[in-house]
């Protein structure tokens, strides 16, 4: 069974920045691909990055330019450096596994669930 960790989410003012990590449990942990996804109060669970095993990565327009999706595959673990931050990017963080190597913007493709960070954006 896989466990995901996140941490490093909080209260930062509007501008300011967070690193948002995820810790995996298992051993394959490199041959899969990773993203982030957010869900904010009364919406939609929305996608935000993902990066393949061999470290392609996509974003979101919503925050490209912005957020920066990274792994460390000796350490088990994504992050998510999110700079230039906005009150509209407020939600819970959910880091997540994908079914295989290939990263994918749609929730589906991915089986396995952290329990989520809280990201609060101050204006």
């Amino acid at each position: 069974q896989v466990q995901l960790v996140e941490s490093g989410g909080g209260l930062v003012q509007a501008g300011g920045s967070l690193r948002l990590s995820c810790a995996a449990s298992g051993r394959t942990f490199y041959s899969y691909a990773m993203g982030w996804f957010r869900q904010a109060p009364g919406a939609q669970r929305e996608y935000v990055a993902a990066i393949s095993w061999s470290h392609f990565t996509l974003y979101a327009d919503s925050v490209k330019g912005r957020f920066t999706i990274s792994r460390d595959n000796a350490e088990n673990t994504v992050y998510l450096q999110m700079n230039s931050l906005k009150p509209e990017d407020t939600a819970v963080y959910y880091c997540a596994r994908a079914l295989g190597g290939g990263y994918s913007n749609d929730p589906s493709q991915y089986n396995y669930w952290g329990q989520g960070t809280q990201v609060t954006v101050s204006s």
